[in-house]
């Protein structure tokens, strides 16, 4: 029995949501695994209602379960950095959800934007510093609001944050057992400090990894080879801005924010999993939203929990629904988000039998 604290949260997140559960159902079916889930109302309606983004009692709540399954927070009726800020950045930091993990791979069926390049190409991974770098909140203003303003945001590393989250992908890269290489990503060459210390760490672990291949590159060369040769990389290490950054490339190569999952996790704690792509409020109740993201972040979340078979079989799911959709794009799948919901679970019930 797991237990799973459930955030639908805001704009389509709550119709993605109910596919996901929809295919976990289906898994759990055929399966024999069983789940408890909680559901929770965190996200704009609460906080417009009142005022309320995540109280403090919340996070110790969730620590309590297994896993938490997340929708999409944002809405444009709440300005920019409330929610986001009160909810994922609060999760983040408060369950030390120190590893942000990104697969980036391109399923046959699904159009990438990069000419000659095709599945066998593009499936890598990228583990991104969580709660780290210039995303902590440090700085400040001087004389705000006059022609001598000064704006100071400062990044921060740590020699425990830069470790664990190194450490983490060099067993990631080992029990992968792809091409066994792992790229250190950065800016060694700029910023010499918080660089240094990511580029001495990743060289001193890397003397316990004799069998992992070790690499580096700038990120905007990353940038580069994302597009060129995403065929280079098996997994990818970087801190949490330039994570930020180059994993949304990473979806666009993949096939769209329709497709791309993620995972924040803590390896000894609870951990969260969700779509990349956001609540597009615009396609709220039209039923028109690609589910496939978040049905892939429900799969992410069953592998994590050692589920290996069951996982195995929704990405199986996953990959044949995508074969009978028009396109990865809301409005243009040639179906609806229940029906892609439906075709994944109904792939599941007949194959597991």
């Amino acid at each position: 029995m797991y237990k799973i604290a459930v955030i639908a949260g805001d704009g389509t997140g709550p119709e993605m949501v109910k596919e996901g559960l929809k295919v976990l159902k289906a898994v759990s079916d055929v399966k024999g695994i069983q789940f408890d889930y909680k559901q929770y109302d965190f996200g704009s309606n609460r906080y417009l209602q009142t005022g309320e983004t995540l109280p403090d009692s919340a996070v110790s709540e969730l620590k309590q379960f297994d896993a938490i399954y997340l929708g999409a927070i944002g809405d444009p009726r709440v300005a920019p950095g409330i929610l986001e800020q009160g909810i994922l950045l609060k999760l983040r930091f408060e369950l030390d959800l120190y590893i942000n993990l990104r697969p980036v791979k391109l399923y046959p069926g699904v159009e990438t934007p990069l000419k000659d390049k095709g599945p066998k190409d593009i499936d890598f991974i990228v583990v991104r510093e969580n709660t780290e770098s210039l995303y902590i909140g440090a700085g400040g203003f001087l004389k705000k609001g006059t022609q001598d303003e000064v704006a100071m945001q400062n990044m921060i590393m740590t020699r425990k944050g830069t470790e664990r989250c190194i450490r983490y992908a060099f067993d990631l890269t080992r029990r992968r057992n792809k091409e066994k290489k792992l790229t250190l990503c950065g800016k060694t060459n700029v910023l010499t400090y918080a660089w240094n210390l990511w580029e001495r760490t990743f060289n001193e672990v890397a003397g316990e990894y004799k069998d992992i291949k070790t690499d580096y590159a700038h990120v905007d060369a990353t940038t580069m080879w994302f597009v060129k040769n995403p065929e280079w990389f098996d997994v990818i290490v970087t801190d949490n801005m330039f994570g930020d950054i180059i994993t949304d490339l990473g979806a666009m190569i993949q096939g769209g924010m329709g497709v791309a999952a993620g995972g924040n996790i803590n390896p000894q704690g609870v951990s969260m999993f969700e779509p990349i792509s956001g609540s597009a409020p615009k396609y709220a109740g039209k039923n028109v939203i690609n589910p496939i993201a978040t049905i892939m972040a429900g799969q992410m979340m069953i592998d994590f929990l050692g589920e290996h078979e069951a996982a195995a079989l929704i990405e199986e799911a996953v990959m044949d629904t995508i074969k009978k959709m028009k396109s990865m794009s809301a409005g243009k799948m040639g179906m609806g988000t229940d029906e892609v919901g439906d075709r994944v679970a109904e792939y599941i019930k007949k194959k597991g039998k």
